[in-house]
């Protein structure tokens, strides 16, 4: 049975089958022949596919500090020129764009805010195969890489780089680390100019994209220049203050009572109990003062529970805060601080010209305007001019912003200033340690200050007497308790004193003339956002 079934004929399907499989057998076969025929009949072929650029291009081995390639001596972008033309240099810097066309490859290198040119060319008598230039205009843009280049003077200028003098022609390209290929924004779209031309390209980067990607947005030029005119305001106030006698202090940020009064505050966990992320160091600032230490300055973390969604609050923000003890008028102090300001003015535009210019060509504004000395005026000068523009305030109301910034525009037209202070504010709106202006009990011995109709800074003379600070403290509705040491501090002896604080992020946003503060704060903090 078995011997009759083996020997049948195959059926007609199996048939068809076996064909198939032959053939393809056949195909496969012819394939492999052709394969080795052209390795024996062409050896040649074998030598065109050796790489002549083998150990000048690739993916660098992870730098883990090995000692590998001291000897290698940098230069930075910004210092190419044509005085190094003909040159050979190293340079590591992120590849921002790349465009391979044929036998040759453009990139532009980006370091900062400055900007290269960089070609690569087959080229037989440099060792520079396709295979090279291939890689190169694979490279992931923002991906960092070192290349070693000949620096050339260019015929006509590179438009779309910084640097337009020059070029770099490759020699060598090595991928240090790689970006991913696809990347949440580009950073030329991130930088493109803010402007109303009908002409320009409408693509925009919105700002809750630019915030959840912050690294990214922070490569663009502007985002670069704005962070280190940020460090210069931060420098300049340090050096000014430091040249006019006065000592920096560090103040904690955990307290046991609202610094400020009110409601605008962070509770926080400290172990059986509660406590307060500070406001302000005020409260410490006085405590140096009642200390003999005359003058004083701290640069730190300040925090406001404030549910505003706004161009210009921030949950947490960095303030700039001073005080100092005066011999007969808080005046003394208040044009302590004006000169202070207008120095850091003066000092930015003299010091980062580059960097101003950097930022303008992104965010177009007119260049900041201010007096020396910086115009003084007082509430109710300000109360007048806002009726005589039609806006009725009260004597004790504070100003809205709205108020603000008219009166920011009436001061400029009429003054030419984007800078001045404002005296003497009604005693109601202002906290329980502001002294009460001997005069007039509706108004206090404190000021605010104002960059393009924007407050950047309030102050005040303190009340430096412990029972009148006691009386005050209770007309706010402020546990006397929980605020023992401060008041205990100035019934041992205390000068009068004065001092302000001053939201550093506000203080370059209305210098830059930019229109929200989270350009200006690196990872800024607010209502609805907390990371990253």
């Amino acid at each position: 049975m078995v011997l009759s079934e083996v020997n049948q004929p195959p059926a007609e399907g199996d048939a068809a089958t076996s064909k198939k499989a032959a053939k393809k057998a056949a195909k496969a076969a012819e394939k492999q022949q052709k394969k080795a025929e052209h390795k024996v009949s062409a050896p040649e072929a074998g030598t065109l596919e050796i790489d002549i650029s083998e150990g000048k291009y690739g993916n660098m081995k992870m730098i883990q500090s090995t000692g590998e390639h001291t000897d290698r001596v940098y230069t930075d972008v910004k210092d190419l020129g044509v005085h190094l033309d003909g040159k050979l240099v190293w340079i590591r810097a992120r590849l921002q764009t790349s465009r391979a066309k044929g036998k040759q490859c453009f990139a532009v290198l980006r370091q900062n805010s400055s900007t290269v040119q960089l070609i690569i060319s087959v080229n037989e008598e440099l060792h520079i195969s396709k295979q090279m230039v291939k890689f190169t205009g694979n490279i992931p843009k923002e991906s960092v890489v070192d290349v070693r280049a000949a620096v050339a003077a260019t015929a006509s200028p590179v438009q779309a780089c910084s640097l337009s003098a020059v070029e770099l022609a490759a020699r060598e390209v090595w991928l240090v680390s790689a970006a991913r290929a696809q990347l949440p924004l580009l950073v030329e779209d991130a930088a493109r100019p803010e402007t109303d031309d009908p002409e320009g390209l409408k693509i925009r980067v919105n700002q809750d994209t630019r915030l959840d990607n912050r690294v990214l947005d922070l490569r663009t030029p502007a985002n670069q220049a704005i962070f280190r005119i940020e460090a210069g305001v931060c420098r300049l106030f340090r050096d000014n203050l430091t040249r006019r006698g006065f000592v920096e202090i560090h103040t904690p940020k955990i307290i046991s009572a609202a610094s400020e009064g009110g409601a605008n505050v962070f509770t926080v966990s400290y172990f059986k109990s509660s406590a307060y992320l500070a406001q302000s160091p005020q409260l410490y600032k006085q405590m140096a003062i009642a200390a003999d230490f005359d003058k004083v300055f701290t640069v730190g973390a300040v925090f406001r529970a404030e549910d505003s969604n706004t161009h210009r609050h921030l949950t947490e923000f960095v303030g700039l805060d001073l005080e100092m003890s005066f011999k007969q008028h808080y005046h003394e102090v208040l044009d302590t601080i004006g000169q202070t300001l207008t120095d850091i003015f003066r000092g930015l535009q003299e010091e980062f010209e580059n960097e101003i210019a950097t930022v303008a060509q992104q965010y177009p504004v007119a260049p900041f305007k201010f007096l020396e000395p910086p115009l003084r005026l007082e509430f109710p000068q300000a109360i007048q001019m806002l009726k005589e523009a039609g806006v009725t305030v009260g004597e004790e109301d504070d100003l809205s912003t709205p108020d603000e910034k008219l009166l920011g525009r009436l001061v400029k037209a009429k003054y030419e200033t984007d800078f001045f202070i404002l005296d003497k504010y009604p005693l109601a709106v202002r906290p329980f340690y502001t002294m009460p202006d001997p005069n007039n009990p509706k108004a206090s011995n404190s000021y605010d200050m104002f960059m393009r109709g924007e407050e950047i800074l309030s102050g005040a003379q303190r009340i430096h007497d412990p029972d009148f600070l006691t009386e005050r403290a209770k007309h706010h509705g402020i546990d006397i308790s929980k605020i023992a040491a401060y008041i205990e501090s100035f019934r041992l002896g205390c000068p009068p004193h004065a001092g302000g604080g001053i939201g550093m992020e506000r203080v370059v946003m209305l210098f830059l003339g930019l229109d929200n503060i989270r350009k200006t704060s690196m990872f800024p903090r607010d209502p609805k956002r907390v990371t990253p």
